[in-house]
């Protein structure tokens, strides 16, 4: 979590600035840390930054720091209503790669007007924790190969990147599919851990597209989050994802925030 927050003007020629553990700085006045810099690695290797200070001139000599002891490409991700920790990041030489969108969607098939619409002949919905974990793997994997081939699974969230071990679906009991001629051609991964209920991803084989696949498992999922009594759930979609915008914004959703992802090359 990248902030800075504002006070007086610290006298920066007092702040010292260390490097505490492999993945850590601190910045410290008067034997008081005023600001943490931190690394994290995604899960396909990529380097993340994030700094938090109490002082704009603290956040600069943190940066300046992690700079020169790391590899490029770095990169990190800001809340893009907060220009002030955005103009931080540029000034160290950060430019912005993509922009991801927060959609909150309502579950509610009178709102969506998802519960008129049938599914495409042929297809069936296997609900979350009931797909057989052999074949979901193995369409997971298909799905990943075709967007790997395309536009790269680094414009993807970084949860469903896949690990440094290789491992590229971690919990099956999260995954509704569709079904079809006895093969599994499409998922909808949806998380609940916290009040709202967060729709992760949903794909389709590319064989399959454009047969209304992706918008049955759309409808699987909120319909069963307001079976549960959930009135909305969320959704992050990346900018440049035109057929998840469309989709979404089809069925009511709305934007509620977006974050920037800046990389260092």
């Amino acid at each position: 979590m990248n902030s800075v927050h504002f006070t007086s003007n610290a006298d920066e020629h007092a702040v010292v600035i260390a490097r505490v553990a492999e993945s850590r700085w601190h910045a410290v006045e008067d034997d008081r840390v005023v600001g943490r810099g931190d690394t994290s690695r995604r899960p396909d290797g990529r380097i993340f930054l994030s700094v938090d200070a109490w002082h704009g001139a603290v956040f600069d000599r943190l940066a300046d720091a992690m700079l020169a002891d790391l590899p490029r490409p770095l990169y990190t991700v800001v809340d893009e209503a907060d220009p002030d920790v955005t103009s931080y990041w540029e000034r160290a030489g950060f430019t912005t790669r993509r922009r991801e969108w927060e959609y909150l969607v309502p579950t509610d098939p009178r709102i969506t007007g998802l519960g008129s619409a049938p599914p495409p002949p042929d297809v069936t919905t296997v609900a979350a924790g009931e797909a057989e974990e052999g074949p979901l793997r193995t369409l997971d994997r298909v799905i990943r190969d075709e967007v790997e081939a395309g536009v790269g699974w680094q414009e993807m969230p970084a949860e469903l990147l896949p690990h440094l071990d290789g491992a590229t679906l971690r919990d099956p009991s999260k995954y509704a599919v569709a079904a079809q001629s006895g093969e599994y051609v499409g998922l909808v991964r949806v998380v609940r851990v916290t009040r709202r209920p967060r729709i992760g991803l949903i794909a389709v084989r590319s064989d399959r597209h454009r047969r209304g696949i992706a918008r049955a498992l759309l409808a699987h999922a909120l319909g069963s989050l307001h079976h549960d009594g959930i009135e909305t759930a969320s959704a992050e979609v990346t900018e440049s994802n035109q057929a998840a915008t469309a989709l979404f914004e089809g069925v009511g959703a709305r934007r509620a925030s977006s974050n920037l992802e800046l990389v260092l090359r």
